[in-house]
């Protein structure tokens, strides 16, 4: 097993997450609000979507050295278990589900003169024999397949989570609603892996590649633009706005003065002059990145830092201005008549209240730091080209909408996935919102 640094911070966020999670679960204060989330039928929906991204993201997180004698290079889970596509390549475009290329060629066979047309693919549609008739028919019983081995899997763990609890999975909404988006997801998922076995179900792009493959590969760079971005935006913004708002003084105008200075330089500047200064290192310094993936790796992870460091302010300001009104309150107050230390006030009265307004805002900057990551790789200054992401995907789409006939399916399928995990968490975000902000809680 081989672990990159972003697949490292991964597993820390994890960590971090579940203690915090057990350390919390006993506490009112957080269990009350995701009570109220869990009867949100639009909260669950849209949070089996970012679990089943998640999911995705985590398998592309495994990363191995393949064992192929031609191709050592570093694979992870997901592309082992995409094999069928992964490494099915065409010789140019061809379109969703054909079975031919979809520009003309001259085609030369022994028995014919040479002519012009649409040669053959050499895995998409290759086991027809005859398209015409045939392709229709298949491609409706594969997908039935696929979508009885996906409803047999969801309808399994509905009985196994009936036998488990001991009761009815239908009494409750919720579960209800649960279930039903798991049974649209797994069914749909299942015909896709069997279609996807036999055609190039999105098609293909320039190169060849199946587009089906490079979606699913881009999930894991968004969310790991999502998360590792908040993960090295937290600590400055908790920091410095809870330091900035109860000592206030000089402390509060260094800490002002620091933002102030970050929002005053154009964050597009800023990050294309990090990116270049990392190209330069891996340039001069070639023999520590021996592997493709660890070079695109090293970008992608400068990439989250610098965002990080461009990010924090926001939050910083939100937090400082709630700091100051709450070193206000009675309990403050009578903790500093009673000579607590500042730290103890610090950690167990202010840093508690204000968590509220921390969760909020790191679920509602998930989307925005996903979709800036498309428009940064849309400009060239994002993650490396040879990285999976949908801003590349959208990149690499804007000649593609220029030729004759238009290649739209890359531009449809990265607007699609991207949308879809934009959707599902800005929706989670309102949810989150709602159930944290004490001024939505109804007495």
């Amino acid at each position: 097993m081989i672990i990159l640094w972003t697949d490292g911070l991964i597993y820390i966020l994890i960590t971090v997450i579940t203690l915090l999670f057990f350390a919390l679960r006993g506490k009112e204060h957080f269990v009350r609000p995701w009570k109220k989330i869990s009867q949100s039928r639009t909260a669950m929906v849209s949070l089996v979507f970012l679990v089943f991204f998640l999911s995705i993201g985590l398998l592309d997180s495994i990363h191995f050295r393949s064992n192929d004698r031609q191709n050592h290079d570093i694979i992870s889970v997901l592309d082992y278990w995409a094999n069928p596509i992964r490494l099915h390549h065409e010789k140019s475009y061809s379109a969703p589900f054909a079975a031919y290329l979809y520009s003309k060629e001259l085609i030369m066979q022994a028995d014919q003169a040479p002519y012009w047309g649409y040669p053959r693919l050499e895995y998409g549609g290759s086991h027809l024999s005859n398209v015409s008739e045939d392709k229709a028919g298949d491609i409706i019983a594969k997908a039935w397949l696929g979508f009885i081995k996906g409803a047999g899997v969801i309808i399994i763990l509905c009985y196994a989570y009936h036998w488990l609890l001991g009761r009815a999975f239908f009494s409750n909404k919720t579960v209800n609603t649960v279930f039903t988006t798991l049974f649209f997801l797994g069914s749909s998922s299942y015909m896709l892996v069997e279609l996807s076995s036999y055609y190039h179900v999105l098609g293909t792009d320039k190169v060849g590649e199946d587009v089906f493959y490079q979606t699913i590969k881009s999930i894991r760079t968004g969310l790991v633009i999502g998360s590792l971005t908040t993960l090295i935006m937290l600590p400055l913004a908790i920091i410095f706005g809870i330091l900035a708002g109860f000592f206030r003084g000089w402390v509060d105008d260094v800490i002002q003065y620091i933002y102030t200075t970050l929002n005053s330089i154009p964050g597009v500047l800023l990050i294309a002059a990090s990116i270049l200064m990392v190209q330069v290192y891996m340039a001069n310094h070639q023999q520590q990145f021996t592997s493709l993936v660890a070079r695109a790796d090293m970008r992608l992870l400068f990439l989250c830092l610098i965002l990080g460091v461009t990010s924090w302010t926001g939050l910083c300001r939100m937090l400082r201005a709630e700091t100051l009104k709450l070193r206000e309150m009675e309990y403050v107050q009578a903790a500093q008549a009673l000579g607590v230390p500042r730290g103890v006030i610090l950690y167990r009265h202010i840093l508690p209240n204000v968590m509220h307004i921390v969760l909020i805002s790191v679920v509602l900057d998930f989307s925005s730091l996903v979709l800036a990551e498309a428009v940064l790789s849309y400009v060239n200054i994002g993650v490396d080209p040879t990285t999976y992401s949908w801003g590349n995907m959208i990149n690499g789409a804007r000649l593609e909408m220029a030729r004759e006939p238009v290649v739209w399916w890359s531009l449809a399928a990265s607007f699609l996935f991207m949308f879809t995990l934009v959707l599902a968490a800005n929706l989670f975000a309102d949810s989150v919102r709602d159930a944290f902000d004490p001024r939505r809680v109804q007495s």
